[in-house]
């Protein structure tokens, strides 16, 4: 019996599992020669995102949330990682950095994506490797960009959102 509820209980864990997130707080950047020059060509959350959709390939991790070196080796990854990266590499170059979790009705998961403050008051973000500054239009509100971005999915109705800081401490929260 034990063993049973035991199947069950991995089984719900895997199935109600979201992207996880990869706290940034205690990464150590490597001794890596090469990580460290990619990375300090990588700027502008532009070069960043091309550098993304360039270098890395989109691979669901469902138990798995790498550190910005380990998505660097495997170039595999997925919404989490990317905005992981995202956001150290924008950080390292002295952006002040955001990701913002959104929830989704009738689904146990959730989405991110990472946000940057470009000028005062003016943001853009990455989904997954994409690039958004709406053509010149930049994001005032981390709720316009939960908007903007939840159009890309007209089947999934927003529920709710969550924007965390550098260190994952959570600067606002917000509903449908």
């Amino acid at each position: 019996m034990k063993k049973a509820f035991l199947i069950i209980s991995i089984l719900s864990i895997i199935f109600l599992t979201s992207c996880g997130i990869f706290n940034l707080s205690s990464f150590v950047i490597p001794d890596n020669l090469y990580f460290m020059t990619e990375i300090g060509e990588l700027d502008t959350p532009r070069k960043i995102s091309d550098y993304m959709l360039d270098k890395f390939t989109y691979q669901k991790h469902t138990f798995y949330a790498p550190s910005p070196y380990q998505l660097w080796l495997t170039k595999n990854g997925d919404c989490n990682d990317f905005a992981t990266f995202g956001i150290f590499v924008a950080d390292y170059h002295g952006y002040e950095t955001y990701q913002i979790e959104i929830f989704y009705k009738g689904t146990s998961g959730g989405h991110l994506i990472a946000v940057y403050v470009e000028e005062e008051d003016k943001m853009s973000f990455t989904d997954n490797q994409y690039y958004f500054n709406y053509y010149g239009h930049w994001f005032n509100t981390f709720r316009e960009i939960v908007e903007f971005d939840c159009k890309y999915f007209p089947n999934k109705e927003l529920k709710k959102y969550t924007v965390k800081d550098y260190e994952n401490n959570i600067v606002e929260e917000g509903y449908k």
